[in-house]
């Protein structure tokens, strides 16, 4: 049991008592993973786990992020809702003492969670936003009901070249009287000829004349801020808020590129999930953050070195594009035979490093601008072609979220792209919040893109 597995929550339970046994070490949110479902989060009761401890304390940090921003309020300490920017917003929070920021669009994973029990969605019906929006629906319900985080201090929130239903559900949550710092995206282009251009963040660029403009609407930002915490967001405190947000991506970057690619895979795609989804706000806390990310990483570091891991040695190498709105479907793909080895889940820009040799609002800028979603689907699929040939993938899957805009046309850009430029066998999938009633649909297709690929070695 101590070789690496997958492992039930109920042989979580067993393990978990083994180990504390043993001397276990945990931090103040530690204990077994089955309280939560206990709480309510009745999908783990559907999902296989890594049974390392680094794991362990990877998916209770995850699921404790409510009861840490409760804490932050208690403690007298101010917290910022960033919407929709996934990485930007947070950084320059964090960056002043005694302000927590979080995403209040992560609440479009609660539905699948606590598999629908929360009564989020019928909220953001009643209200007009109905099924035929993006799931990220889910956090109007919460905000009116009150539910999964206490009310922010300040709510920020990007708009301009971003996801229309996200758009439109901000709007809806202003019209109810949740005030809202808006600051503009604009659509990312090329400079046109004789135009001065700026590199961005992973391989971009973009005319200088964007980059001017949104680190004018971040000025904006950090006046909020400012305003909220009645302190100077120097330029000081800024660069040492990038410096840490930076420790936290050099680590995932290692722990993404030996998970991606050592043979046998020594962690597993749901794991790997929710440690990149760390990166957009730290789950809450910065400094945790970087502890939990450290500690998986000297894991896979220790598995790699041992040759140890978690599945079999010709399990296939697929490319995932877009996050799945059911965790377990990152199981599925598992079990179909497939292993992830790269992964694009619409917040790229947040896994680069941010510039640390330039002015720390223009580096902020740039980085902002390297947003996929405010580019072109072209940029995107550029992107993915290249992740592609680095981790070496065999196959790549597009699983399409029921609902949002961007969904109806970039996932015809990028197959097309990957094929083209790639050759590699690609499937599109669509996934729902709960996906129990086409999970043998989507398991026949994945098989089917597996087995492709396989004859093609």
């Amino acid at each position: 049991m101590n070789s690496p597995h997958q492992i039930s929550l109920d042989d979580w339970e067993i393990r978990y008592h083994r180990l504390k046994a043993g001397g276990l070490n945990e931090p103040w949110y530690g204990g077994p993973l089955s309280r939560h479902a206990g709480r309510g989060d009745k999908r783990l009761l559907s999902l296989r786990f890594d049974n390392s401890p680094p794991a362990l304390r990877l998916w209770n940090f995850l699921l404790t992020e409510e009861e840490r921003l409760h804490q932050a309020r208690a403690a007298g300490g101010k917290i910022v809702g960033a919407m929709k920017d996934l990485g930007t917003a947070a950084v320059m929070a964090f960056s002043l003492p005694n302000v927590t920021a979080f995403y209040p669009d992560g609440a479009w994973w609660v539905p699948c969670i606590m598999e629908q029990g929360t009564g989020d969605l019928e909220v953001a019906d009643a209200l007009g936003i109905d099924e035929s929006f993006c799931p990220v629906r889910a956090m109007l319900g919460a905000f009116v009901r009150g539910a999964h985080f206490p009310r922010p201090d300040l709510l920020v929130c990007s708009v301009g070249a971003t996801c229309d239903d996200f758009s439109a559900i901000a709007q809806r949550l202003s019209s109810l009287g949740y005030p809202i710092l808006w600051w503009e995206a604009p659509h990312r282009r090329r400079a046109e000829a004789g135009e001065a251009a700026v590199d961005l963040p992973g391989g971009l660029a973009a005319p200088a004349a964007q980059v001017r403009f949104v680190r004018r609407q971040l000025e904006l930002v950090r006046a909020g801020l400012e305003e909220l915490t009645d302190r100077k967001l120097d330029d000081a405190l800024l660069a040492e808020g990038i410096a840490q947000a930076n420790q936290f991506r050099r680590l995932l970057g290692e722990l993404r590129r030996l998970a991606y690619t050592r043979v046998p895979c020594p962690l597993g795609a749901l794991e790997m999930l929710v440690a990149e989804m760390l990166a957009i706000h730290f789950c809450s806390d910065r400094a945790e953050a970087i502890v939990v990310i450290g500690q998986l990483l000297d894991e896979v570091r220790r598995r790699s070195a041992l040759g140890l891991g978690v599945l079999d040695e010709c399990a296939v190498p697929v490319f995932w594009v877009n996050p799945v709105a059911d965790l377990k479907v990152m199981n599925i793909l598992e079990e179909c035979g497939g292993r992830l080895c790269g992964s694009e889940f619409l917040f790229s820009h947040a896994l680069d490093e941010i510039p640390a040799d330039i002015e720390p609002l223009e580096a902020l800028a740039r980085t902002a601008l390297a947003d996929p979603m405010v580019g072109p689907a072209s940029d995107r699929a550029e992107r993915i072609c290249r992740e592609c040939r680095r981790f070496g993938a065999k196959a790549v899957v597009i699983s399409r979220i029921p609902g949002a805009s961007h969904c109806a046309t970039e996932s015809d850009i990028i197959a097309d792209m990957v094929r083209n430029r790639l050759d590699l066998p690609t499937v599109e999938i669509e996934v729902p919040p709960i996906c129990d009633a086409d999970a043998p649909g989507i398991r026949t297709r994945l098989e089917a893109l597996i087995e492709s690929a396989r004859q093609r070695t």
